[in-house]
């Protein structure tokens, strides 16, 4: 992967990977430090430091593009899982309850997990373009945080109460709130520790052109096209300084 594009290519493959993976592998719970989670929890910082790399170099409309596709193959999955799972069981092969037990999931948490993506995503994109531009393309540390920590917010928050709530007495809004903090702050966690690769993944994505003029110029308010801070600066890593 010498390339930019190959790089690129890489990490929208990485991020459809990781969508998919929280998708399906997702529905076991586990317990971490005394908290039940998800075992999705591996995948969906990797979402949010995918989209944080991409807008740093290539800018708001490229992660939003990331975010598009996943949605639309995310769809497709589920959809060709519903089928699969539908489609009656040839009589030799037993294991229907099973295999669906593992890949079926209730419409209404499938629903929740989408919904919760589409908005902490462009949550996510549209708040590190924010900090980006406040910080005039410095401290990336900060954007990258502030962003994803609300996103992961987001995500978490929608989830629970589009899939849970009321889904019997004892799923309350105080009883959901109770699940929410502490699943969100292992995610914050989470966030804090990806903050030096995305340093690395910025500095990697970059480096295959070997100038910040890899990043994209993003149309300007009245419409022309108008460089981006990484094109305006011939050193790398200036701007990124914490």
């Amino acid at each position: 992967m010498k390339t930019i594009q190959d790089r690129k290519d890489f990490l929208l493959g990485l991020f459809i990977g990781c969508l998919i993976l929280a998708n399906t592998l997702g529905t076991k719970i586990t317990t971490l430090f005394g908290v039940r989670v998800s075992v999705g929890i591996f995948f969906i910082p990797v979402l949010f430091l995918v989209t944080d790399i991409i807008s740093e170099v290539f800018g708001k409309r490229e992660a939003q593009k990331f975010v598009t596709i996943s949605v639309i193959l995310l769809l497709i999955t589920v959809g060709m899982t519903a089928l699969c799972i539908a489609l009656p069981p040839n009589p030799t092969w037993g294991n229907q309850t099973a295999y669906a037990s593992v890949f079926g999931a209730t419409l209404r948490m499938t629903l929740a997990s989408i919904v919760a993506f589409i908005l902490s995503q462009y949550h996510d994109v549209w708040a590190f373009e924010f900090w980006k531009q406040k910080t005039k393309g410095k401290h990336l540390w900060l954007r990258n945080n502030a962003s994803t920590i609300v996103s992961q917010l987001i995500d978490t928050t929608v989830f629970m109460f589009l899939a849970f709530y009321k889904i019997n007495p004892k799923f309350t809004v105080g009883f959901l709130v109770t699940l929410i903090l502490p699943y969100w702050l292992f995610k914050v966690v989470f966030a804090l520790l990806d903050t030096p690769f995305c340093y690395l993944g910025v500095r990697w994505l970059r480096g295959a052109s070997g100038r910040k003029e890899a990043s994209v110029a993003e149309p300007s308010s009245k419409g022309s096209l108008s460089p981006s801070v990484e094109s305006l600066n011939p050193h790398p890593g200036v701007t990124d300084a914490p």
